[in-house]
């Protein structure tokens, strides 16, 4: 069986001040066309359809279109909901849109219940676990301390059970929306960690032939059977050396995957450049960035006048601008910002704990800011959800 696995579309979303659903219906058309040349039998589309819980309108039209497409390729379909989605609106209608063969997978209770879909060689059941927030779903697992790969490990302890009930040689897909350990992060990706941990090992996906992740914006792999697609395009400048794609897998009769990268249209290279404002409107090696969407960071001792319309002579798509003058770090003009830049919202709460006392908050005191910082995060999805 092949397969076509991607992710992270997140459609509604801009790149900056720059609208991307144009890129994002080019991105659909060539889905379509490469579910079509190259002979897919299955789609999986692993969490993140759209940006926010309530997308704008040209985003659910543009999924409507995408759905009609897929439907009419008479080729199945199974997505699931990620952390971006609202289960229960991307969820609306799934009965219906099963029907076309589109089959949407939000619900937690639903994890061990699989799409079946046949080939030459047999059954392939395909299990869709929607991202488990563990507030959320820690009653549906009967899970004591609620984290992600306690959630995660009782939904994938459904799918085994499931699996083991059927015909000897089923061979079996997961789709999952999680942060696995070996992953490679960027500046784009939500963050979903819980008591301190937001990442899950791949080990908790044993005993599946495939596990098709979305959440990390980089098409990576974890092991031969456990990969992520990444999202289809850039979200942030953190994405400047990303090769976007999607995953072609041959499920074998036994089982055995391979894989082969599926390059997706580039609407723009994107550039990261650094130096003073006069470095970088005069450096030869630089005319390749011209055309690209460009994130400048100049290193000025002074901030120059006018520095996004003098860099915009030369760079016309110039969308983000920072200023990072070249001190030392016991600088005192050193800006806040950049003395907080990478450091965790639980290390600057216990940093100021420490300034305000003179000493940091011991082991129980951590444990309070965590779980306080888990609360308020755990709020916040909630009320995402319920809009």
């Amino acid at each position: 069986m092949r397969i076509l696995h991607t992710s992270d579309w997140h459609l509604g979303r801009a790149f900056h001040r720059v609208n991307m659903l144009g890129a994002q219906s080019e991105f659909i058309g060539h889905l379509v066309t490469t579910v079509r040349e190259r002979d897919v039998d299955a789609v999986v589309v692993s969490g993140d359809v759209y940006d926010r819980a309530v997308p704008p309108l040209a985003a659910v039209e543009l999924f409507d279109d995408a759905l009609h497409r897929l439907a009419d390729l008479g080729v199945p379909t199974v997505m699931i909901s990620g952390n971006h989605d609202s289960a229960r609106r991307l969820g609306v209608g799934a009965g219906l849109i099963g029907r076309a063969g589109i089959h949407l997978r939000t619900e937690p209770s639903a994890c061990g219940t699989p799409v079946v879909l046949r080939d030459n060689f047999g059954d392939v059941a395909f299990y869709g676990l929607p991202y488990l927030e563990p507030a959320l779903v820690k009653d549906e697992f009967g899970v004591d301390k609620p984290g992600h790969e306690t959630v995660l490990a009782a939904a994938m302890d459904r799918v085994r059970a499931d699996l083991a009930s059927r015909a000897r040689g089923t061979r079996s897909v997961v789709l999952a929306h999680a942060f696995v350990t070996g992953g490679e992060a960027s500046d784009s990706e939500r963050d979903i960690t819980v008591g301190g941990v937001a990442a899950v090992p791949s080990g908790v996906f044993d005993g599946v032939d495939y596990a098709a992740l979305g959440h990390l914006h980089g098409c990576q792999t974890i092991t031969e059977r456990v990969r992520y697609s990444g999202s289809p395009l850039p979200y942030s400048f953190s994405e400047a050396d990303h090769r976007k794609s999607m995953w072609l897998v041959d499920l074998d009769a036994d089982g055995a995957v391979t894989a082969e990268r599926v390059d997706c249209p580039v609407p723009r290279a994107l550039a990261r450049i650094r130096g003073t404002l006069a470095e970088l409107l005069a450096d030869p090696g630089l005319a390749g960035h011209e055309e690209a969407w460009v994130e400048a960071t100049l290193t000025d001792a002074v901030r120059p006048a006018d520095p996004m319309a003098r860099l915009a002579e030369r760079f016309p798509h110039t969308l983000s601008l920072a200023f990072d003058p070249e001190r030392a770090p016991d600088d005192p003009d050193v800006s806040y910002a950049q003395r907080l830049a990478g450091r965790s919202d639980q290390e600057i709460a216990e940093d100021f704990v420490a300034h305000v006392r003179g000493a940091g908050p011991d082991e129980r005191e951590q444990g309070v800011l965590r779980d306080a910082f888990d609360a308020v995060r755990a709020d916040e999805v909630v009320r995402e959800v319920a809009r």
